[in-house]
């Protein structure tokens, strides 16, 4: 007999049925036993005859059970499940496989449980139904976005996991090469450069979802191993992209069962938003208490330049931004740093309830200006060679006026889902202590896999988690 999912009992009533999978709840009362078997599309009550089962069944156990589907009592059904109204008559139950206690409790939304612990049992803990709606809600805007790129002429294409190590704002993940030793990869912060090679390649409409990697502090909405989407267009200009991406949004959030305060979505300046509010991804919803409530605004003008704590200067969003029409190209190192302070660039954010969820900007293809920024950022000719140089090379063939925009997916996620924390959207986040769920990672590894690439380690508690590691005369000991 075929299997039958628990979603399509519902078309069954009155025939056999072959269903398997674990049970979620059980109550024995004597001579019967009721199990609640759940499937990735339900839960339905199943009636087993204790004569019918030669050993104990427990919690989590993975079962095989033929039976006949019938309705319930009126007064014995059940409203919230989607199959309450009837139940299973078991003729027959097979243990698959056994299950121990869990070593978490699974009943619940979890939240009352430390999140290292859920995490380390993450594989129990996505047996939630709040986290399995996530993961499936998760999968639906993941969709939605694709099909809207697909309609508006957008190519997905992916860019690589292991590319150069440049300054884009935080630390690098590096990979070391064997081949080459003594040099490095790093894991991709974002794709920025790949996708603005792109447009030169006369793609003009790109995106992706890019795995991006950031060695940062980590908070409730940030992890060290994170999704993206990525956009970028040719041809474009500030108007087009803002226009494009609130279709989306909106698009988007409406499917999702949300309800979007205000649109077209407001616009506000950097300057003013920090005036009224103290940051420039302000929370605007006028009914906090709402959780299907969403309330999106379009931050603009932010300056091109920032002072750093050293006192030098930095890019506020990356160089490779456009200053704002008019004053392109007129800034150089020699221009008073008052002035360079006060150009706008034609940098823009959308925020949604108090979290940044998209940002982009228009990019300056003119080489020349590309320059200059670098220059008032400090940057040496030789710097400058080093670490863009290819990316100057290939703008010297013909590069069209671009610009996109990017999402911090998982972000947004997390504030159309009203969830407390970034890792409750994702199937198997970083803790936020660095941690990788589930896996003991980060961990020492073996020396031999550390001499083909020709690195020492001398890091004490490294070498205390792998003894081994002493034994190697390269390995420089603690001072």
């Amino acid at each position: 007999m075929e299997r039958t999912l628990i979603k399509d009992t519902l078309a069954k009533v009155g025939e056999k049925v072959l269903l398997k999978g674990w049970v979620a709840a059980r109550r024995d009362h004597g001579k019967l036993l009721f199990l609640d078997v759940k499937d990735f599309t339900g839960i339905i009550q199943v009636v087993v005859a204790n004569a019918l089962v030669s050993e104990n069944i427990g919690d989590w156990f993975v079962l095989e059970i033929e039976g006949t589907v019938k309705e319930r009592p009126e007064k014995l059904r059940n409203p919230k499940l989607l199959t309450g109204s009837m139940e299973i008559e078991a003729e027959r139950v097979t243990v698959i496989n056994k299950a121990d206690t869990p070593p978490i409790p699974l009943e619940g939304d979890g939240y009352e449980i430390g999140e290292e612990l859920r995490l380390q049992y993450r594989y129990l803990d996505l047996r939630r139904d709040r986290l399995i709606t996530r993961l499936k809600t998760r999968a639906q805007l993941m969709e939605i976005v694709r099909h809207f790129f697909q309609r508006h002429g957008f190519t997905e294409i992916e860019t690589p996991q292991l590319t150069k190590s440049t300054p884009e704002g935080a630390r690098d993940f590096l990979v070391p090469s064997r081949l080459e030793p003594g040099t490095f990869y790093a894991l991709p912060q974002s794709p920025q450069q790949y996708k603005q090679l792109l447009m030169l390649s006369t793609i003009e409409r790109y995106f992706q979802f890019p795995r991006c990697f950031r060695d940062e502090d980590l908070r409730g909405d940030r992890m060290l191993e994170f999704t993206q989407l990525d956009v970028e267009m040719a041809f474009t200009f500030q108007e087009e992209v803002l226009h494009l991406t609130e279709q989306l949004v909106i698009e988007a959030t409406e499917l999702l069962g949300k309800r979007i305060q205000e649109k077209p979505f407001p616009r506000m300046t950097f300057a003013d938003s920090m005036a009224r509010y103290g940051n420039d991804k302000p929370d605007l919803r006028k009914d906090k208490t709402d959780p299907d409530l969403m309330a999106y605004v379009w931050i603009t003008d932010f300056p091109m330049f920032e002072e750093k704590d050293d006192g030098s200067l930095g890019a506020t969003h990356h160089p490779f931004t456009a200053i704002e029409e008019g004053k392109r190209g007129t800034a150089s190192s020699a221009t008073p740093r008052e002035e360079i302070l006060s150009l706008k660039a034609q940098q823009y954010d959308l925020a949604l309830n108090g979290f940044e969820v998209f940002g982009g900007s228009i990019r300056e293809h003119n080489p020349a200006n590309v320059m200059k920024t670098f220059e008032i950022l400090g940057y040496s000719k030789e710097r400058i060679e080093r670490d863009f140089g290819h990316l100057l090379k290939a703008f010297s063939y013909g590069v069209p006026p671009h610009g996109g925009i990017a999402s911090g997916f998982d972000r947004w996620l997390q504030a159309l889902t009203g969830e407390r924390s970034i890792r409750e959207v994702v199937p198997f986040p970083t803790s936020g202590s660095g941690k990788t769920a589930v896996m003991d990672s980060p961990s020492a590894v073996e020396e031999e896999q550390l001499e083909p690439l020709g690195i020492r380690v001398a890091n004490s508690k490294s070498e205390s988690r792998n003894p081994k590691q002493n034994r190697n005369p390269n390995v420089q000991n603690p001072k």
